[in-house]
């Protein structure tokens, strides 16, 4: 693999250099039994008690390799580097069917602490300047393998939707002292048209510009720039689960297959940061999860212009939610 930057966009894109093909596997190498496909354990519960119920493994073909440097190097007037990071790939649970929306809350809690605690550990990494979670539900989203799972990823750099979330929220408090996204936490709070589910701790909405039908964003109500630092108790951990499991059978019901990513704070202390560039940050910025439904039949997904284009409103697509919580 090998990362290299677009001069235009300033975004990175993985090149695929030499064999692209996986590796052939007989059976799910995420099933219990199959621990061999799989040997090193980052993260394991419980543990060295079988059998185990969540845990976390380097991915055995990953995107991002954890050895050596990032060897920066120019082009003629083109930039590219080593796909250096790391991947891992969390195992939600034993049973090969079974996925989040189906699991109790104290299972989806221990999923989530799994990983807290692998991405608090890559962060010490000064190498990594971006850590998310993601997860691709339903082939039309991408999904590798039938058993459920997410997949945690460390970057040397920061993605490009991430670098336009963070200066439109420095540009915001720059202007008002105020976080951006706790003002349109606020707002949809206070209109009510499309809030799907809240309580005192955490609001799920469909966004006032969703890019797509059933686009929902799940995040804090009270202000916090890190996932892992806010969810930090087993107490928080308990609660965002069942907020979590919640919305997505309400999602499954409506839009089975989807993408889920996690858009938290940088690593600020990586050792490619400018001194005191994230000096706000902990005021200016919000975590928050996305949630994109995966369309497997897409038309108008773009126009020529490549704007988004979304044939249900989130108005409507909020009250549709609404009234499959009833149904769940």
């Amino acid at each position: 693999m090998e990362l290299r930057k677009d001069p235009i966009t300033q975004s990175w894109v993985i090149q695929e250099i030499g064999d692209g093909a996986w590796p052939k596997l007989d059976g799910c190498p995420l099933c219990p039994g199959k621990e061999s496909y799989c040997p090193q354990t980052l993260y394991e519960y419980p543990y060295r008690h079988p059998p185990w119920q969540v845990r976390v493994v380097p991915h055995w073909r990953p995107l991002y390799r954890i050895e050596g440097g990032v060897e920066r190097r120019g082009e003629g007037m083109y930039d590219k580097m080593r796909s250096l990071g790391a991947h891992e790939i969390v195992v939600e649970g034993p049973e090969h069917q079974l996925g989040l929306s189906g699991q109790s809350d104290e299972h989806v809690a221990q999923v989530l602490r799994a990983c807290i605690s692998r991405m608090s550990d890559l962060k010490k990494d000064a190498r990594f300047r971006y850590l998310t979670l993601f997860r691709n539900q339903g082939k039309a989203a991408g999904q590798e393998l039938e058993h459920p799972h997410s997949q945690i990823a460390a970057t040397p750099f920061i993605p490009r939707r991430l670098v336009y979330e963070l200066r439109s929220s420095l540009r915001h408090y720059g202007l008002k002292e105020r976080c951006l996204i706790c003002d349109l936490v606020r707002q949809e709070m206070m209109q009510g048209v499309r809030t799907v589910e809240w309580d005192d701790q955490f609001l799920a909405f469909c966004p006032f510009a969703s890019r797509v039908p059933f686009e929902t964003w799940l995040l804090p109500v009270n202000h916090h720039h890190s996932f892992e630092e806010d969810l930090s108790t087993w107490e928080r951990q308990l609660h965002f689960a069942r907020m979590l499991r919640s919305l997505l059978a309400r999602l499954e019901r409506k839009v089975p297959e989807f993408h889920l990513v996690l858009h938290t704070a940088p690593n600020v202390n990586a050792k490619f940061e400018k001194t005191g560039q994230w000096q706000t940050l902990r005021e200016d910025f919000h975590w928050h999860f996305e949630i994109i439904p995966a369309d497997p039949n897409p038309s108008k997904s773009y126009s020529l212009e490549e704007v988004y284009y979304n044939s249900l409103p989130p108005e409507a697509a909020c009250e549709e939610l609404r009234k499959a919580g009833n149904e769940v």
